[in-house]
C-alpha cells in the first residue's frame, strides 16, 4: 500500500435530503405583554317595555299570600298542646297568652269561639285537657260584662243548666272581675279581664 495521497478540492453542493423526524415539544415561553382594548361594540337592539302594572299586581298577591301563611304558621306553632274533640266540636289551648277580649278576637277570625263548657262531659274534657298540658288556668267563654253579675256564655246563652263554679266564686267584690278562668281542677273562677293568659278555642265540626 503506497503512502496518503493529497486532499483533492471540495466538490459541488449535493441535492437537499429528505426531511427528518419531528423533535420533542420545547418549554412554555413567558407570558406576553397584555394586548389593547379592542373597537367597541355596536349599540344593541331597543328592549321591549315591560308591562310592569301586572307584574307588580302579581309580587303584591304572593306578598299577601306570604303574610297569611306566617301568621297561619304562627298559629300552629302556637297550638302545640294537642287537640281534643268530640262527635260535635273540637277544642286548642292556645299557647299565647291574651287577654279575654284579644283571646276571644283570636278564635273568631278563625272561625271558632271561646271555649264555651255547657254540660259537665265538656267540662271534664277540658279539665283534663287543661291539667295534662300542665297548665293551670286559661280563659273560658263566659263573662258578665253586659249586665254585672249575670254570668253567660260568649253565644249569649245563660248558664241555666250548667256552671262549675270554686267554691265561694263568682265574688267579684270590687266588680272589676268580669271575665272567667278554668282551673286546671275544672272549677271556675271569676277574674279581671285585662289579665293575660293562655285560652281555649272551640270550632264546631263541619257536617260531611
Amino acid at each position: 500500500m503506497g503512502p496518503k495521497g493529497i486532499k483533492g478540492e471540495l466538490g459541488d453542493v449535493g441535492d437537499q435530503g429528505n426531511i427528518g423526524k419531528t423533535g420533542p415539544i420545547g418549554k412554555k415561553g413567558d407570558k406576553g405583554e397584555k394586548g389593547l382594548p379592542g373597537i367597541p361594540g355596536g349599540k344593541g337592539k331597543a328592549g321591549t317595555v315591560c308591562d310592569c302594572g301586572r307584574y307588580r299586581k302579581v309580587v303584591g298577591q304572593l306578598d299577601i299570600s306570604v303574610a297569611r301563611l306566617k301568621t297561619s304558621m304562627k298559629f300552629v306553632k302556637n297550638v302545640i298542646a294537642g287537640i281534643r274533640e268530640t262527635e260535635e266540636k273540637f277544642y286548642y289551648i292556645v299557647q299565647e297568652e291574651k287577654n279575654y277580649r284579644e283571646s276571644l278576637t283570636h278564635c273568631r277570625i278563625r272561625g271558632g269561639m271561646l271555649a264555651m263548657p255547657k254540660d259537665e262531659a265538656a267540662n271534664t274534657l277540658l279539665a283534663d285537657y287543661v291539667s295534662k298540658s300542665g297548665f293551670f288556668r286559661v280563659f273560658i267563654g263566659v263573662n258578665d260584662l253586659e249586665r254585672e253579675g249575670q254570668y253567660v256564655f260568649t253565644d249569649n246563652t245563660p248558664l241555666q243548666n250548667y256552671s262549675n263554679w270554686k267554691e265561694g266564686e263568682p265574688s267579684d267584690p270590687y266588680g272589676h272581675e268580669d271575665c272567667v278562668e278554668m282551673l286546671s281542677s275544672g272549677r271556675w273562677n271569676d277574674t279581671e279581664c285585662h289579665l293575660t293568659m293562655y285560652f281555649v278555642c272551640e270550632f264546631v265540626k263541619k257536617k260531611k
